[in-house]
């Protein structure tokens, strides 16, 4: 089955997929760039066997292909845990850019996930705009992503509110209130032409922690992602809400470490 799900992860997630909602696309060799806004974003299903000087100069390439865009400020490159070369990280920083912490890629079956408990009495489950007021409710998930990851944490506000009007058939954000309060927030993607949808963004405040409400909050976007006839899910989780999915059915896979590189001020 692990193996199944892997298979699954890099012919239906991987490359076109991840850059479904970029702005522009180039190809340089087996690399797939992307941009969204000012940032920009580098992704493959392979490498094609290049390592050493070769490797090097497909980094190379992909740094010169943004630096050439003034108005980018960062890009990422993505990558798996699974893939040759294994010393890809060693060349990247080598590079200039910044490893950041690893997440773990977890799949699972969307009906299983949808099944959960109740969350407390107190907390209220919605899809944001719900009341009228996406922006508002945007502002929300950006002030607890925030108040979750820290203030270097980027300010993507105006982004995902551009993304929910583009498509709000295939991209939803959902939140769980309690007292009036934003607790905790994740968002749902649908992967177009596949079997898959992705939840992203997952953030609850460290005072509301293990009370069932991620869980429910992550069986809300279940149900929501079986509506849009995703068989499967798929998450890139922290340590905190890996568990929590563990729990719910679905299975670590791989792990993915973003590499950084930023613009620096003149």
């Amino acid at each position: 089955m692990l193996a199944e799900l892997l298979k699954a992860h890099d012919e239906e997630l991987r490359t076109g997929s991840e850059l479904d909602r970029a702005t522009d696309i180039t190809r340089i060799g087996p690399l797939w760039l992307g941009r969204y806004a000012e940032r920009g974003f580098v992704t493959y299903q392979g490498l094609e066997g290049a390592t050493g000087a070769d490797l090097d100069r497909l980094i190379q390439a992909a740094i010169e292909h943004f630096v050439a865009d003034p108005a980018l400020v960062s890009f990422e490159w993505k990558t798996r845990g699974h893939d040759a070369p294994a010393d890809l990280g060693e060349h990247l920083v080598a590079a200039g850019l910044v490893e950041e912490d690893p997440e773990t890629v977890m799949i699972g079956e969307t009906a299983v996930l949808a099944v959960a408990g109740a969350a407390p009495a107190r907390v209220v489950i919605r899809r944001a705009g719900e009341t009228g007021d996406l922006p508002g409710d945007v502002r929300a998930f950006g002030v607890l992503h925030r108040g979750v990851f820290g203030p270097d944490s980027p300010n993507m506000d105006a982004q995902l509110l551009a993304a929910l009007m583009a498509d709000p058939t295939t991209n939803e954000l959902w939140l769980a209130e309690a007292d009036s309060r934003v607790v905790s927030a994740g968002r749902l993607v649908g992967v177009p032409g596949g079997r898959f949808a992705g939840l992203f963004g997952g953030a609850t405040d460290p005072a509301c922690r293990h009370e069932g409400i991620y869980r429910a909050l992550t069986a809300a976007r279940a149900r929501s992602a079986l509506a849009m006839g995703a068989e499967l899910v798929y998450a890139e989780c922290t340590q905190f809400s890996r568990p929590i999915l563990e729990r719910a059915g679905l299975m670590a896979v791989t792990t993915t470490t973003p590499y950084v590189w930023r613009r620096q001020p003149c």
